[in-house]
Formats: C-alpha cells, sequence, structure tokens
C-alpha cells in the first residue's frame, strides 16, 4: 500500500477503476485504487462527487494541504470499521475522570520517555544536552502525581520547553531556534516542525481510520478543540521519532538548507521544491523497520502506529492496559 502525496495542479477525478491526476499540461497521473492507501493533496486540485464517492468506496482518506504546506483538513470517508461496543467504552473512558487522567497520563509519559531518548542519543554523541537531560528526569517523575488533565498539560508544556531549549547543542549550525513558535513559525527550524507534526498528525488519522477507533473522542486533548483530536493524542507519541530525529537530520547533513525557506513578514515557509525533500524523507522513514519484540518480527514505522491504536482499544475493552510505545535506540 502507497501513500500519494501530490503538488501538480489540475483534475483528480476516477476514471475507471484508479484515480486519475491530469495536470494542466495535459499529462496525467494513475493511481491504482487498490494499492493506495491515503493521499496527501498540495497542489491546486478540482474534484467532483463521483471522485469522492470512489476514495470513500475504497475507504481512502484525502488530507489537504496549501500552497504553504500547512495542513487544511481531511476527507474522512464513512467508517468501515464499526464496534458500537467500543464508541461506548471509548465515550466511558473519556467521563470518567480519572480514566481520562490515567490515559492521558500514558501519552504524555510516552512522548516525554522518547523525547529523552532522542536527548540521550546526541549525549552519547558529545553534544551538550546532560543539564536538560537531568532537568526532563526530574519532570518525568511527576508525570504519574498529576490530579487532573490541565495540571498534566502544565507538565507537559514544561517537558517540551526544557527539551527544545536542548535543540541549539544538537544542530551543527546556528538555526536561530531557541523556543517553540507556531502561529507563524519564524525559522526553518520552528517551519519544519510544523510541516511535519501536520504530516504526522494526518498520518494518525490515517491508521485511526483502520482500526475501530473514534477519532474524535481523546483524553489528553480537549475532543471539542479539533475535529479529530484522538490523532492529536496519538501523534504525541510519535512525533519524537518521525518528526524530531528527521528534523536534526535533514538540518545536519544539510538535506536542507536555509535556501530552501521563503521569509514573509514574521513568516517562513517552506518553498515546494522543499516540501517535496522533507516529504521524500519522511515517507521513507515512515517505510523504515524495526524489530517489534511482542510481535517477534519487523514492522514499519507507521505500522507502529496502528498497533498503537490497537493497544488503546485492548485497554477500553479490559483486555490489557495500555503501554505507550518508546524507543529502545
Amino acid at each position: 500500500m502507497e501513500s500519494y502525496y501530490l503538488f501538480s495542479n489540475g483534475d483528480l477525478k476516477r476514471k475507471d477503476n484508479v484515480v486519475r491526476l491530469t495536470r494542466q499540461d495535459g499529462k496525467y497521473k494513475d493511481l491504482k485504487i487498490e494499492l493506495t492507501r491515503d493521499i496527501f493533496l498540495f497542489g491546486e486540485v478540482s474534484m467532483n462527487t463521483k471522485c469522492l464517492n470512489f476514495l470513500s468506496q475504497n475507504n481512502i482518506p484525502l488530507h489537504l494541504f496549501n500552497y504553504y504546506g500547512y495542513y487544511t483538513g481531511s476527507f474522512y470517508p464513512r467508517e468501515a470499521n464499526v464496534s458500537g461496543k467500543l464508541l461506548i467504552r471509548q465515550v466511558a473512558a473519556q467521563t470518567d475522570k480519572k480514566k481520562r487522567l490515567e490515559l492521558a497520563q500514558k501519552f504524555v509519559q510516552g512522548a516525554a520517555r522518547n523525547c529523552y531518548r532522542n536527548l540521550s542519543y546526541y549525549h552519547g554523541r558529545h553534544k551538550d544536552v546532560g543539564e536538560a537531560m537531568n532537568q526532563m528526569k526530574a519532570l518525568i517523575k511527576l508525570i504519574p502525581r498529576t490530579n487532573d488533565v490541565q495540571e498534566l498539560m502544565g507538565v507537559e508544556g514544561n517537558l517540551h520547553a526544557i527539551y527544545y531549549s536542548a535543540w541549539p547543542a544538537i544542530f551543527n549550525i546556528d538555526t536561530g531556534f531557541t523556543t517553540r513558535v507556531r502561529r507563524p513559525p519564524d525559522n526553518m527550524v520552528n517551519t519544519l516542525l510544523s510541516f511535519l507534526n501536520m504530516l504526522t498528525y494526518s498520518v494518525c488519522l490515517s491508521e485511526i481510520y483502520v482500526s475501530q477507533l473514534n477519532p474524535t473522542i481523546s483524553y489528553l486533548h480537549v475532543p471539542s478543540e479539533r475535529r479529530f483530536s484522538l490523532s492529536l493524542d496519538i501523534s504525541e507519541i510519535f512525533k519524537p521519532l518521525l518528526v524530531d530525529r528527521l528534523i536534526f537530520t535533514c538540518v545536519n547533513k544539510q538535506i536542507v538548507t536555509e535556501s530552501d525557506f521563503e521569509n514573509g513578514s514574521n513568516n517562513c515557509y517552506l518553498k515546494q521544491g522543499a516540501q517535496r525533500k522533507i516529504l521524500e524523507q519522511f515517507d521513507q522513514k515512515l517505510k523504515q523497520t524495526i524489530m517489534y519484540e511482542p510481535l517477534g518480527r519487523n514492522v514499519s514505522y507507521r505500522y507502529l502506529i496502528r498497533l498503537e491504536c490497537y493497544k488503546l482499544i485492548k485497554d477500553l475493552l479490559h483486555d490489557e492496559p495500555y503501554k505507550p510505545f518508546t524507543m529502545g535506540w
């Protein structure tokens, strides 16, 4: 199964048993529907209900991004895997303050440990991140002691502030990055963070769709805050692996440089050529495999996200307590 990243402007329509993108110059690209997992649309494309119905019939989510690479929304087909029992359990866990806090703590704990693991990796390569590691270690101990989600979010915010403060020591060049700035991103690193975070959020949504989970019911993030807030919960676990390590590699190996960015009025954007480069690296990362001990076989990083959904389902159905994925390397 493939993810398709489409940049060309034109028309996206159904053609027999394929989805065809016809460019403005008349050339076209056919997407074989049986091999398509999801579609990421970056170009200016027109489509009709026939195409959308075809995608829905084949359970293919479509994620939309604007010219600057900002995520704008998703076409989320009607759920193919529906479980009334699981939905009831999802809602019950969300409305039970104790259970919601328990799950939220596990999401933050998994994310924090993976962030800490990133610093440990670079500490072993003589990067000056030891002090940040000590501070993070102390904060991680506070996670199970929090009394509500709001207090937990405060601990999470402090953890990320310390984590990001160590990043300048990891980079081989001066990137201008000192703290996380989101709206709008103000330098190359913040721009890469925003772009890759949105991609990870979209991939998590696609994997949630394959499971029986409802993507609107979340535990760490407030369900009313965003449409598919469970994607935000699960993406926290994987951003240190899929986003942060990819940024360190792309910057330090000069896969992207300052020339790949466009600076506007208090804004910094990825040029489309750079978006393509980053997407290529991101897609390769998703396809990379590791040995997953519980299954005794190699699985892709992308499949790890699906397994995370299944682990959450087992917890909600009282089969097995949820344990967040943590990196061991």
